[in-house]
């Protein structure tokens, strides 16, 4: 820290007087100052720089000299002051001086008794030396009792706490899922601030990068700093309340930043063995070893859901490390409702009825695509898996984030092909079509679909029966697809519409019911 234009003032070895203004307590006296130049050019400005105190002994100041374009030039460059040596050249700073300063309120000082300009030149130097010698010496115990708090056993809260306490702010830590990691004993963020640090943490991981980020929240600086590697990061570090980053405390928040990281990624190897646990464990489910997958559990995570279980397949987007944190965050708030697992490129999820919403909730932050089963018993646990594949096979399709088994087995021909009375379904799929509205278009569309399916989708044969223009019947085929929620751009989805068809039968009987 430099000294300020107060601070010269008050030595009393340098016999400097205020001139402008009159009274200490302008605002301007608290500007600091960088450096002393003196110059006595009639434009010294080129070679000064912001911050900087101007001596003079005003030898460029003949009669008749525009003292007021000369103050002008200082204040646009940045000069926080200007001192006049009197009893050299001058007698006295001349009087058009002084109003100048006063007109653009630039601070005279009146340089006395012959003081040379080398005294507070050396002044300023020696007060910036011994601010840089107490910085590096305070920076250097800051850094050995953060390593101290380092080794202590709950070594990532200690290290927290130390950094709050030296550097005089609060301190958040964001997991790698963006929740909030409350410490006891360290300073909360400001109620006033959660919600914004707490979105703007999440951003940052979303994005994936090492990046620094500099936020005004509320009127106050935070700076939020990912931990962790490219493409796996840990989490998130964020600062508030602190008046400035002076190179002594960007060295105390880096050391932090790489004690913290290392604390992170001590757990990396424990996390990959938790999965490939949690893999084991669901694989003996599905081959209904259900004691030993049960007894491996309780030892590790408590028990699993409780029958029925609802089996969520899902597709992870380009984070999947974020989504499997995430989970990992929410089995562990939900022991005994909530188990999932890595499986072949996707992850597994079983949950209690009352907390699939959570579990739904995690999935769609991280921009996963997943399918739900029907509420399942372990012992049939392959049957919901293969609902679920179902459900997330028809998301992937639609894209759409969800799509539950229930509208899949509902809707599609193709699932319910076991049914012992599939008619009541076909009607069902093709009410639209069956019931006009008052316009006839859906008998009309019904008519032209039924006839390019028994043509096997050929548009030129179906449109010479219809006796109607190819793009005519194209444009019919895509209405009917729209009034019955069908992509028949697809195999699968002109299938389901194939069957509905052929199992209308005799319910055309019951089409006004």
């Amino acid at each position: 820290m430099s000294p300020t234009v107060r601070d010269l003032l008050g030595s009393s070895r340098l016999h400097l007087r205020l001139v402008v203004p009159e009274e200490l307590q302008d605002g301007a006296l608290a500007a600091e100052v960088a450096w002393v130049h003196s110059s006595d050019f009639a434009d010294p400005t080129p070679f000064l720089d912001e911050g900087q105190l101007l001596l003079t002994d005003g030898s460029q100041f003949p009669v008749g000299w525009a003292e007021d374009a000369y103050v002008e030039r200082l204040v646009v460059r940045g000069v926080v002051g200007l001192g006049f040596a009197t009893q050299v050249l001058h007698e006295s700073i001349p009087e058009r001086l002084v109003e100048a300063c006063v007109r653009h309120g630039l601070p005279l000082i009146e340089v006395r008794d012959r003081t040379p300009f080398i005294a507070i030149i050396r002044f300023v130097a020696d007060w910036i030396a011994r601010e840089q010698h107490a910085q590096a010496e305070w920076s250097l115990q800051a850094q050995r009792s953060i390593a101290r708090a380092a080794l202590r056993p709950d070594g990532l809260r200690s290290i927290l706490g130390e950094m709050e306490r030296q550097l005089r702010c609060w301190v958040a830590l964001f997991d790698g899922a963006g929740n909030y990691m409350r410490m006891p004993s360290n300073a909360p963020v400001p109620s006033n601030l959660i919600a914004e640090v707490t979105e703007a943490a999440r951003s940052a991981l979303d994005r994936g990068e090492r990046s620094v980020v500099q936020r005004e929240v509320e009127g106050q600086q935070v700076t939020l700093q990912t931990l962790g590697r490219r493409g796996r990061l840990r989490g998130v570090l964020a600062l508030g309340g602190l008046e400035s980053l002076d190179p002594a405390r960007t060295d105390i928040v880096n050391s932090v930043i790489a004690l913290a990281s290392l604390a992170l990624e001590q757990t990396r190897s424990l996390d990959t063995a938790r999965q490939h646990l949690r893999a084991g464990v669901f694989e003996q489910l599905l081959s209904e070893r259900t004691e030993v997958a049960h007894s491996t559990a309780r030892q590790v995570w408590g028990r699993l859901p409780a029958d029925p279980a609802i089996v969520t397949l899902a597709r992870p987007a380009a984070q999947g490390q974020n989504l499997l944190e995430a989970l990992e965050l929410l089995a562990d708030d939900h022991r005994g409702a909530v188990f999932y697992a890595p499986r072949e490129g996707n992850v597994v999820v079983l949950s209690s009825p009352q907390h699939q919403g959570k579990v739904l909730e995690a999935l769609s932050r991280y921009g996963a695509v997943a399918g739900v089963s029907h509420p399942t018993p372990h012992a049939r646990l392959a049957v919901g898996l293969g609902e679920a594949e179902r459900a997330l096979e028809r998301a992937l399709e639609l894209t759409r984030p969800v799509v539950e088994f229930a509208e899949v087995a509902e809707r599609g021909m193709l699932g319910l092909l076991r049914s012992e009375n599939a008619q009541p379904v076909a009607l069902g799929i093709l009410r639209p079509l069956l019931t006009s509205g008052g316009s006839g278009e859906g008998p009309q569309l019904l008519r032209a679909v039924t006839t390019w399916l028994s043509h096997n989708c050929v548009w030129e044969k179906a449109a010479a029966e219809l006796g109607v223009h190819r793009h005519t019947l194209r444009n019919r085929i895509d209405a009917a697809g729209r009034l019955l929620g069908l992509n028949l751009d697809t195999l699968q989805d002109r299938l389901e519409l194939w069957a509905a068809v052929q199992f209308l039968g005799t319910a055309e009987g019951r089409l006004d019911a």
